[in-house]
């Protein structure tokens, strides 16, 4: 007796965009996550039986005794970016997932192309998979890119995500780029792509099939207006590495960083810049940073900032003005704008700077986003400056976290970050003196003032 396979029926759910909680209902806020809002309607099919037992045996695997494994040295692939290198810890890991975000035209699909061209030019294989552009307006871009005579890339238009992993099984590329996540779907999931269960289920076989198959897998992202990435958090949770750009997309410089990394640290930056040709490494971002520092203004200080091993001088810029509305601003760019009031009360109360009726903005040129202690004393003697209206010591680097009695605590790392300062010409460095007693051998070309309270350091870089 012959029976007609039953049809699945589909049914409606709504799903939590932020963390991907379900619910038979709308609910105004998930209870989850805690977030309002965020529930959207989703058409919802159970997976038929055979689909399922097809992935079971695809992915299907044994488990084995921990001192039976076998280790092979797998040595990490150099994409011949040495920014991109350093913030991937060495290079790409084989089998790893790398997630890069960032916001529209800040250049995720173009270092995606560049390390697709130099990786084979090492003799790799690479399947770039473009959902957004056709294969035609990919070649265009790579043209431009001076990479369009790249030697085994394959590119492809597709957003099924069952045909991208037949093509990568067929292929067996080294590395494959997806460009987007957001726009690939499951054939089996009713709902539409760059829903919370698509985004999920999408970057899970894919990251399944990364790992089964020892293919580096590089997924590119989109963010919301918040700067987050788009989809359930999760997606980061899946992956192994992931990567962001940030810098306004209206400037040359891009700074790219790692939020998260299995196989490295996640203190180290990439710092490259823009142009026609693609993205371009800066070697030596600290010069970079300060070329158009200006010598004759009060409120400019230089400080050394830490990001993983790599020493940064930035310049940290302090305007101070009266208030015409009755309530002192206080702004910052770039630094924490809670650390920038802790300071600005440190100085009214152990200083005895009145600044209660001022308006204070504090940026950090450069785009950089301080985090680095270090750079309290900088800018709290950038804020006095601007307000006494009195120059530092010029080619001065200051060094030095502030405590709430107006002390001066010592930084980790000093000697790195005042042999970067000497590189490049500064004839003085304010430090202090925890630190400086501490040194074995002093530096050569540049002295160094140890201090040990705020209104020590004011004293010795402001004075006149």
């Amino acid at each position: 007796m012959n029976h007609e396979p039953t049809t699945m029926k589909t049914r409606t759910i709504y799903n939590c965009q932020n963390c991907g909680y379900q619910s038979p209902k709308w609910l105004g806020r998930c209870p989850d996550c805690g977030n309002w809002n965020t529930f959207a309607e989703e058409d919802y099919a159970p997976p038929a039986a055979g689909k399922s037992k097809e992935r079971t045996a695809l992915y299907k695997d044994e488990p084995v005794l921990l001192r039976d494994v076998q280790i092979k040295d797998a040595h990490r692939i150099k994409t011949g970016i040495a920014e991109l290198d350093r913030v991937l810890g060495g290079g790409i890991v084989p089998g790893s997932v790398v997630l890069v975000g960032g916001d529209p035209g800040i250049g995720k699909s173009t270092i995606s192309l560049q390390v697709s061209s130099q990786l084979t030019a090492l003799g790799k294989t690479v399947l770039y998979v473009s959902g957004e552009e056709s294969v035609a307006q990919t070649k265009l871009r790579a043209k431009r890119l001076g990479q369009a005579e790249s030697g085994n890339l394959y590119i492809v238009n597709q957003t099924d995500l069952s045909f991208i992993m037949e093509h990568i099984r067929k292929l067996k590329p080294d590395a494959v780029i997806i460009d987007s996540i957001q726009v690939m779907f499951e054939p089996s999931i009713g709902s539409s792509a760059g829903s919370v269960s698509q985004v999920r289920e999408c970057a899970g076989m894919l990251t399944q099939l990364a790992k089964t198959t020892n293919t580096s897998l590089f997924i590119i992202g989109h963010v919301t207006k918040e700067g987050t990435l788009a989809g359930p958090r999760v997606l980061e949770h899946i992956v192994d590495t992931v990567l962001y750009f940030e810098g306004d997309r209206f400037s040359v410089y891009r700074i790219l960083r790692a939020v998260k990394n299995r196989f490295g640290s996640t203190n180290e930056i990439g710092v490259f810049e823009m142009h026609q040709e693609g993205l371009r490494e800066v070697l030596n971002p600290s010069e970079i940073f300060l070329s158009e520092r200006p010598t004759d203004v009060s409120g400019s200080v230089v400080v050394s900032v830490l990001e993983g091993s790599r020493p940064l001088l930035v310049e940290i810029q302090a305007l101070v003005s009266k208030s015409s509305f009755g309530y002192a601003r206080r702004r910052s760019q770039g630094f924490d704008f809670n650390r920038l009031s802790l300071l600005v009360a440190v100085l009214e109360k152990r200083i005895g700077l009145h600044l209660e009726a001022e308006d204070i903005f504090v940026n950090v040129a450069g785009g950089i986003k301080i985090e680095d202690p270090a750079a309290d004393l900088g800018v709290a003697v950038a804020v006095a400056s601007a307000f006494r209206e009195h120059m530092v010591v010029p080619q001065t680097a200051i060094l030095g976290e502030v405590g709430l009695a107006g002390e001066v605590r010592s930084i980790s790392q000093a000697a790195i970050r005042i042999n970067e300062a000497a590189k490049l010409g500064f004839k003085h460095c304010i430090l202090p003196a925890n630190n400086y007693k501490h040194f074995q051998d002093k530096p050569q070309g540049i002295e160094l003032l140890p201090v040990s309270t705020l209104k020590e350091a004011l004293d010795v870089a402001l004075r006149r």
